[in-house]
């Protein structure tokens, strides 16, 4: 079967590795990714805060916390090998209030179940020692957090992927999928007409419109991606000092968006947030964006209001610091103590493809469907760029498997 051609759309991180993946597992395949913008890493990759996620936060035995664990040694390792940025500066999770201490307490227990190297627990004088800008009543440690660059990684398996016989076919949005006999037929329709592919096995990895694209594919209508945009602040020049490595808020079990926090990027800057705002369009990386289809998908969907029942106090908070630097940085400051409107510009935004279950339930593990010959990721939010060849294994090995028993 070497002649087999293997189809992936979406030239995110998670769609490179597994295109990657397959084309270094079985020399002689052909991997073809398909990609509608015009360079890879644009959208979810591209607006990543660069966090290598050591696994703190996952339920144990879950696709997240298993796939996170493995993916942090096969990063670092791919990083070391091809000289990419791979820094160890620590993460301390930090509680504020003793309300927040029996959380703490469950995330170290699910941190050790996760097998997360070196984790301890600090007192309040530790965490000076380590931050001595932090606030905080006492914190969890792990060192072997680090961050990267995932943008220059993705154009490292774009590079691999043709390196090894494969194609990134770019500028090609994926308008129709259709069952051949032996196959699937991939179409697109550009302003410069319409083109087709063939190929006899198709990995979909759409990220922000993975529910959209699978619909294409006659996969089942939910989960639905729901597009929440993370605003951050970008501490000044003469302020990054404030911190050496990250630091994080106690998360909130309720919610899979982990708060403001402190995270020093590898060029040098350090990123205050981002907040959890409902985005008006699955693109929307700013307030003005608004798309009237994606908003009346959201609209439509029961699960959307499902959702808001249950979440509209914090939602409101969260627009109130979209809004409002004040407002924004006064959870900040619980952190880092005297950090504050002046100390910080707007920055960029990125948007999180969040999928959402008809009950309103955010989903918060990975999510992968088969059908047939297609196999769709349905939801792969963080730590999906630091699991990214995690991933890509657990995918070939499914449709691998698949084609041999087929």
């Amino acid at each position: 079967m070497a002649d087999e051609t293997i189809g992936v759309v979406g030239a995110g991180i998670v769609g490179l590795a597994t295109a990657r993946e397959l084309a270094l597992r079985r020399p002689g395949t052909r991997v073809v990714v398909v990609e509608k913008e015009w360079a890879a890493a644009l959208h979810q990759t591209g607006h990543n805060s660069g966090v290598v996620h050591a696994g703190l936060y996952y339920t144990p035995g879950s696709l997240k916390a298993d796939l996170c664990v493995r993916g942090v040694a096969l990063l670092r390792e791919y990083c070391r090998d091809r000289r990419l940025p791979y820094r160890e500066i620590g993460k301390l999770v930090v509680a504020v209030r003793e309300d927040e201490l029996g959380r703490m307490a469950g995330l170290y227990e699910r941190a050790r179940n996760n097998h997360v190297p070196d984790l301890r627990r600090v007192s309040k004088e530790e965490i000076r020692e380590i931050e001595p800008n932090a606030g905080g009543i006492a914190a969890l440690h792990s060192p072997r957090t680090a961050i990267t660059d995932y943008p220059a990684i993705a154009r490292a398996f774009a590079q691999d992927v043709v390196d090894s016989g494969g194609e990134v076919r770019l500028g090609f949005p994926v308008t129709g999928i259709t069952a051949v006999p032996g196959g699937v037929e991939l179409a697109s329709r550009t302003s410069s007409g319409e083109e087709r592919l063939r190929v006899d096995r198709l990995i979909l990895c759409a990220g922000l419109h993975s529910d959209t694209v699978a619909g294409l594919a006659r996969d089942r209508r939910e989960p639905r991606i729901v597009p929440f945009r993370g605003e951050y602040m970008l501490l000044g020049p003469e302020r990054t000092d404030l911190v050496r490595g990250l630091v994080y808020p106690v998360p909130d079990p309720r919610y899979p968006f982990l708060g403001v926090h402190f995270t020093p990027r590898v060029d040098g800057s350090v990123e205050v947030g981002p907040n959890a705002v409902l985005a008006l369009a699955r693109e929307g990386y700013t307030r003005t964006r608004i798309s009237p289809r994606d908003l009346a998908g959201l609209a439509a969907y029961p699960g959307t209001w499902r959702m808001a029942a249950r979440h509209w106090r914090t939602g409101i908070k969260e627009y109130r610091g979209s809004f409002s630097t004040a407002a924004f940085m006064r959870d900040a400051a619980l952190y880092v103590p005297g950090v504050g409107v002046r100390d910080v510009v707007r920055g960029g935004a990125g948007v999180r493809a969040q999928a959402l279950d008809r009950d309103g339930t955010l989903v918060d593990d990975f999510r992968i469907h088969r059908r047939g010959r297609i196999t769709a990721v349905r939801n792969a939010p963080s730590p999906a760029a630091t699991a990214s060849m995690a991933i890509a294994e657990h995918l070939a090995d499914a449709v691998l498997d698949h084609r041999s028993a087929s």
